[in-house]
């Protein structure tokens, strides 16, 4: 193999790893996974139908995936949503079809499946899986395997730790679904924002101006996708599958766009099992050494 092919693929596998984890981290832990300030999850995905391979299982130890899990029989209310609601009633709405008072109260959820990550202009992509464990006090736990790199990132509620140098997982209750939870407290601002095709809009900024953008359908209140805008870099999430657990709204299917100025990485998860309000280990948020 020539010189230059090896610089090239180990330069892929570098750009692949800090652009996976990054968004991986950043992402998933704004998304629904970081719910309320006590929350536990765990999240894996298995690949696409293209792909014959299984990731083996994963290190983690916080729980044992067993059955998936269907949505239980507690049901959501229904949003209210009219051409003249506000952006205060978008949001109120948008929390109701996440769950009301069960998303905001809950104290862990545990995903597994997989996940398919593509570089820009790349239709090949590379199968992982991963782990997300997050707990009361906005602690964070990430763990990142594929191919070509593996990567764990910690974070104990005040500060954090990360496999790999550069890659920084920012405040775990200022963006994303977390937010939404909040919308309604003193320090939070809802305003409006365009329409997108038949999707209402609307923005919540807290006082130090961190902001998401959300986009729910019309129709059910629920959120189909949000944009978070950070150091930077776009953020974006879109719902493709969301399915009810235990009274929460649970996306079972999701895309994450990141975009550097490489160009735009993509992330296409697929939900296997589901925990929610489980038991999670304090060991998993020991930060490792630097």
């Amino acid at each position: 193999m020539k010189k230059e092919t090896r610089r090239d693929i180990a330069s892929d596998a570098r750009l692949f790893t800090f652009a996976a984890s990054t968004l991986i981290a950043f992402t998933l832990v704004l998304s629904l996974f970081t719910i309320a300030s006590s929350t536990a999850e765990a999240a894996q995905q298995k690949p696409s139908s293209a792909k014959t391979t299984t990731p083996a299982t994963t290190s983690t130890t916080a729980t044992s995936p067993k059955a998936i899990v269907e949505p239980a029989t507690t049901a959501i209310a229904k949003a209210t949503i009219t051409s003249a609601s506000s952006p205060q009633e978008l949001a109120s709405a948008a929390l109701a079809a996440q769950g009301g008072d069960n998303f905001r109260n809950l104290k862990s959820m545990v995903l597994i499946g997989f996940v398919d990550l593509f570089s820009p202009n790349s239709t090949q992509s590379l199968a992982g899986k991963f782990v997300i464990v997050t707990a009361s006090g906005n602690r964070y736990h990430l763990e990142l395997q594929s191919p070509l790199f593996n990567f764990k990132q910690t974070f104990d509620g005040q500060q954090g730790s990360s496999s790999m140098r550069g890659v920084d997982l920012p405040p775990l209750s200022k963006f994303g679904l977390n937010v939404l939870a909040k919308f309604d407290q003193p320090g939070y601002v809802v305003s409006a924002l365009p329409n997108d095709k038949k999707r209402r809009a609307f923005r919540i900024a807290d006082a130090e101006g961190n902001a998401t953008d959300f986009y729910v359908d019309a129709q059910t209140g629920r959120v189909v996708s949000y944009l978070i805008p950070y150091n930077g870099y776009r953020f974006g999430v879109e719902h493709k599958t969301l399915k009810e657990v235990d009274g929460v709204l649970v996306p079972y299917s999701f895309v994450q766009r990141l975009e550097l100025p490489q160009g735009a990485f993509f992330a296409e998860y697929k939900v296997k099992e589901v925990k929610i309000n489980q038991p999670v280990s304090d060991d998993l948020f020991k930060l490792a050494a630097q």
